[in-house]
């Protein structure tokens, strides 16, 4: 093993390079893992142009990736880890003592450290799998015959199992996904996987809609379109989705899901909007009168990975409809070019 390495570092808004750096060594309570695929993430497109405080400079991004083991500290309480096995991790890691890890919400902890933020991440040859991750059983492993650049989409597949499962998704549901982003159409993919029999998709981006057409059964443009109407010829009696998954980081539609799902029905807020913009004027009557849940969903546990990578295996999700551009580190420039024109679902860089 060679001495340096090339990563993809932070050094602050529209400063990340591709470098050569030591290679981390592994301590006695951690584990070295070689990089195989890393995807890129909306978030580290948007702390590419606008900054994160979670981020130090000089930090390595990235936290969807896909590696082998390489080396085991012998301290490192890695269970059935060894050296040769393929991994993915929930890569948000928590601490593991507050009182959200104690019931299990290990996504919302209050000190979370996420991998390739508070601690540096995949966008690399190597890196180290820190001790609370080890600790905390972040890590999963990877099935055979599951290639790197898709076992590297089960943290991004990860979120929107955590959605459907808080929307309780039932078979023969019908499901509305706001937003034909990436994270959008992984909504789409996974509410089809856990038996949505109807999938309509809201995506006012003319091109997004069109790549976002063949993963759903009806699509609708709202500038062109009336969805409340769409939605009404598309459900039983005309009373509204069984659940609204809200992909799109506007106010608008997150303001009018209340009004296109059915009674009891279920409103998932998936997209954050941004810090200032964030209040939403909301019908209150519509939610107190029809029992409309509203609930928000952020991350994922190790719990969803891991059925994010079973999915993968299987065939319920096709990793190579998401993986649509595969580049290598030194073309992280361009992976933002093509996530900014909406060209690629999702871009994986390879060492």
């Amino acid at each position: 093993m060679a001495d340096t390495m090339k990563a993809v570092r932070y050094y602050g808004p529209g400063d990340v390079r591709v470098e050569q750096i030591p290679v981390p060594v592994c301590g006695s309570d951690e584990m070295l893992v070689k990089i195989e695929a890393c995807a890129v993430c909306g978030s580290d497109l948007k702390t590419s142009k606008v900054g994160n405080p979670r981020m130090k400079e000089g930090a390595v991004m990235g936290h969807e990736f896909c590696a082998i083991v390489q080396e085991v500290g012998p301290d490192a309480e890695a269970g059935d880890l060894k050296i040769g096995d393929r991994i993915v991790m929930a890569t948000s890691i928590a601490c593991g003592e507050c009182l959200y890890c104690r019931r299990g919400w290990r996504n919302i902890c209050q000190n979370v450290k996420p991998m390739g933020f508070a601690y540096d991440g995949g966008m690399a040859e190597y890196t180290i799998i820190p001790p609370a991750a080890l600790r905390g059983g972040h890590v999963v492993k990877v099935p055979e015959g599951l290639t790197a650049e898709h076992a590297a989409l089960a943290e991004p597949i990860s979120c929107a199992v955590n959605s459907l499962e808080q929307c309780n998704i039932e078979e023969g549901d019908t499901v509305l996904v706001v937003g034909a982003g990436p994270m959008g159409l992984l909504n789409v993919l996974v509410a089809r996987a856990r038996g949505a029999a109807k999938i309509i998709l809201s995506e006012p981006n003319a091109a997004r809609l069109a790549q976002g057409e063949p993963f759903c059964d009806v699509a609708v443009n709202p500038s062109e379109q009336d969805l409340a109407e769409v939605v009404k010829a598309e459900t039983e009696d005309g009373l509204g989705v069984d659940i609204c998954i809200v992909a799109a980081p506007a106010a608008p539609p997150q303001e009018q899901a209340v009004h296109l799902v059915r009674k009891r029905g279920t409103v998932c807020l998936f997209a954050s909007l941004p810090v200032g913009r964030n209040m939403l004027n909301i019908d209150s009557r519509a939610i107190h009168y029809n029992e409309i849940r509203v609930v928000g969903t952020s991350d994922s546990t190790a719990a969803h990975v891991s059925e994010g990578i079973r999915m993968l295996a299987d065939g319920r999700v096709d990793g190579a409809r998401i993986a649509t551009h595969i580049l290598t580190l030194d073309d992280i420039k361009q992976a933002f070019e093509l996530m900014i024109s909406g060209e690629a679902l999702r871009v994986v860089l390879k060492p």
